[in-house]
């Protein structure tokens, strides 16, 4: 699977984006995380690994344009910590 198909059949993760087919990378991490269940988690990390997505969720999370929940990044801050 790679992303445009990821983001195919997930709408509800860009419900709110005119053009989800031009989304970045980026958005894409943050809205699942965000929005997603553990299993669109899990095919992130397959799309992307462990190592990109960590990097682009700290890309993401230190923006000034973060949307992250504070309980949500906390959790991935720990997650990624361990796991990537």
């Amino acid at each position: 699977m790679n992303i445009k198909d990821f983001i195919k059949k997930r709408p509800y993760l860009t419900w709110d984006i005119k053009d989800p087919e031009n989304i970045s990378d980026q958005s894409i991490v943050e809205k699942t995380l965000n929005y997603g269940d553990f299993d669109d988690f899990k095919a992130i990390i397959k799309i992307f690994g462990p190592k990109k997505t960590k990097s682009l969720f700290l890309k993401g999370e230190k923006s000034k344009r973060s949307n992250f929940d504070p309980k949500v990044a906390n959790y991935f801050k720990l997650y990624f910590k361990y796991h990537a």
